[in-house]
């Protein structure tokens, strides 16, 4: 009996490591309850910005790429995402939209993708 409770207790315990070593791996770039590509949505009122070097860039873009940006992985995974993509966004264009938005703490020189942020 005693052998029976020590088995079940291991199994139970690389099941506990397994899933949190699992959730972990799991997480992208975004974190663990989103995509990138559900994260470009969010970056709806950037379109015109995204893909005209001259185009103004809205408040309301700039407070989403503001939040986004928090996380510089996750900004450069939204804007090479296939949303952003299927949208029309250029990529290098986009990269500059937080200088655009004059956002202070900015990842300035971060690289994303073959792209760098200015």
């Amino acid at each position: 009996m005693e052998g029976c409770v020590k088995k079940l207790l291991c199994l139970v315990g690389f099941v506990v490591l397994v899933s949190t070593i699992g959730g972990v791996e799991s997480a992208g770039e975004c974190g663990k309850s989103t995509t990138p590509d559900n994260e470009a949505y969010k970056l709806a009122p950037c379109a015109s910005a995204a893909q005209d070097e001259n185009a103004s860039v809205s408040q309301s873009c700039c407070a989403q790429v503001k939040k986004i940006g928090q996380n510089p992985s996750c900004l450069c995974a939204v804007l090479l995402s296939n949303t952003a993509k299927m949208a029309g966004v250029n990529p290098q264009v986009a990269v500059t939209i937080p200088k655009r938005c004059n956002l202070a703490n900015r990842p300035v020189g971060y690289k994303c993708g073959p792209y760098t942020l200015p």
